[in-house]
């Protein structure tokens, strides 16, 4: 690795580092009763962060997708949803670059199929945020249309703008330029991306031009039937004693705050070392295990731990990752990790690794015994 890159890694992980924490306790802060005014700031400070960690996150998979194609990450994902998502993220958007957007959906409103809903959202992202900044004023229509038939299901996404008279004729660097202009930085990044993950994921960008200075994006994608699945009952976990391994004060501070609100106990550890003596006593039903941390990091405690004697090595052990990327996650469950929660932590997501992998540990056991 050169020394621009090894900049470039350590600068990006603790960036990722702090905004977790910043939207972490942002999170934690909007979930009291706040006065108005406090609660508005807090709204904010969430707002804020999470939108320094989308353009993060672009910036590291535009830089990834130079090298190779996007990973994806397929599950199930309800249709309907996709375009209730975009109204939401684009209308106040729109509105402020003095457009109006208008978002339809075309197919059966329960329709699910197999995907990866974030790289969807990303490609119809960088389509309307292009169609936007073509615009000074008007209406940008965005239109999801769903055909259901024996091979699967065929996604067609269609972004329609008239242009202003200057965007006639952009090349695509210039069309960017244009965007990061009059939308910001996150938006012309998305552009760019999305060109990147539609070609991942088999799909083809058409630009169809019609009457006048209207112009159409528009791709297909061919998407898996999405079996049918009852979802299952999420309840709280049995109470167990949990240790909370993360270098970060603030992150172990939310962690520890979340496995209480499900009626567990905990105890925190620094680093890897730390957290194997921890184990070592045996008064722990699980762990929560950082991946980055000093003097030994997640991984090669985890390594550790399973190579201790005796019925603590099969202590469960949850991953807490900024990066979720499936390749590296397949790499920490190869480790000896049970399950990979993505930070900043989301209580639904971790109420569900926890009831998973205690679940799992128990039926383990009998079975052994």
């Amino acid at each position: 690795m050169s020394l621009p890159e090894f900049f470039f890694e350590r600068v990006s992980a603790d960036l990722r580092q702090q905004l977790e924490g910043v939207q972490a306790l942002a999170d934690r802060l909007t979930e009291r009763r706040l006065a108005p005014d406090a609660q508005a700031c807090a709204e904010g400070i969430a707002e804020a962060a999470e939108g320094l960690r989308r353009l993060l996150a672009n910036a590291l998979q535009l830089r990834a997708a130079a090298a190779e194609a996007p990973t994806l990450a397929i599950a199930p994902v309800r249709l309907r949803e996709l375009a209730d998502a975009l109204q939401d993220t684009w209308t106040a958007k729109a509105a402020g670059a003095g457009v109006t957007l208008l978002v339809s959906y075309d197919g059966d409103p329960e329709a699910s199929a197999l995907a990866d809903r974030e790289r969807l959202l990303q490609v119809f992202d960088g389509l309307i945020g292009e169609a936007v900044g073509a615009r000074s004023r008007g209406a940008v229509e965005v239109t999801l249309r769903a055909a259901a038939g024996p091979a699967g299901v065929q996604l067609e996404g269609l972004v329609r703008a008239v242009r202003d008279a200057e965007w006639e004729g952009l090349d695509l660097e210039r069309r960017i330029r244009a965007i990061d202009a009059r939308l910001g930085l996150e938006a012309a990044m998305a552009a760019m991306l999305a060109r990147h993950v539609l070609g991942a994921m088999g799909g083809q960008l058409r630009r169809e031009t019609g009457a006048g200075a209207s112009e159409t994006l528009a791709f297909d994608v061919q998407l898996a039937h999405a079996p049918v699945a009852e979802a299952p009952h999420q309840a709280a976990p049995r109470a167990a004693h949990v240790l909370v391994v993360d270098d970060n004060a603030t992150n172990r501070m939310v962690a520890q705050s979340l496995v209480e609100m499900f009626d567990c106990t905990s105890e925190a550890a620094e680093d890897g070392l730390e957290a194997i003596d921890a184990v070592r006593t045996g008064r722990f039903d699980l762990v929560l295990m950082d991946i980055r941390m000093p003097r030994m990091d997640g991984v090669a405690a985890t390594r550790a731990i399973r190579a201790l004697a005796g019925p603590i090595a099969r202590i469960p052990i949850i991953a807490l990752t900024a990066n979720a990327d499936p390749d590296d996650a397949a790499g920490y469950i190869a480790a000896g990790m049970n399950a990979v929660v993505e930070k900043p932590m989301k209580p639904e997501q971790l109420l569900e690794a926890l009831n998973a992998t205690l679940a799992a540990a128990e039926s383990a056991a009998e079975t052994a015994a």
